[in-house]
């Protein structure tokens, strides 16, 4: 039978003998570019699906933004209102006879901030590229 007192004070004396390591330094200093601060609010697939759609698009439905980013309904409305309370887009909501539609613009504000995410992401690509 093995003597566990023995046992667990050998442990500790090992431990405490044992010499740390030196932190493992470059041999040249390392620079690190500054990258830029994306978007948050469109950096998110979705959003950034739905402001990029409605750049090339004059307007689009909700069944329309649905189709193309391949998104349920609910996924759908809450990005849509996330980006909508921000003042990206706007949504015009009417009926076609007795059917409810939402058409989604992109705002001038929401065009501003997405060609400001696309500079930044193009100097992100080029900083990355550099190294």
């Amino acid at each position: 039978m093995v003597d566990k007192s023995r046992k667990r004070k050998h442990i500790q004396s090992e431990s405490r003998g044992a010499a740390k390591a030196a932190p493992v330094r470059h041999p040249r200093a390392v620079v690190q570019p500054e990258f830029p601060q994306l978007d948050r609010l469109i950096h998110e697939r979705l959003r950034l699906g739905i402001v990029s759609a409605l750049a090339v698009n004059a307007s689009l439905s909700f069944s329309d933004l649905k189709w193309l980013l391949k998104t349920s309904d609910g996924n759908l409305s809450v990005h849509a209102r996330k980006l909508e309370d921000a003042g990206y887009i706007t949504c015009v909501k009417h009926f076609e006879g007795r059917v409810p539609r939402s058409d989604y613009r992109l705002t001038v504000g929401g065009r501003r901030e997405l060609e400001q995410y696309l500079q930044d992401m193009e100097r992100v690509i080029r900083l990355t590229r550099e190294q």
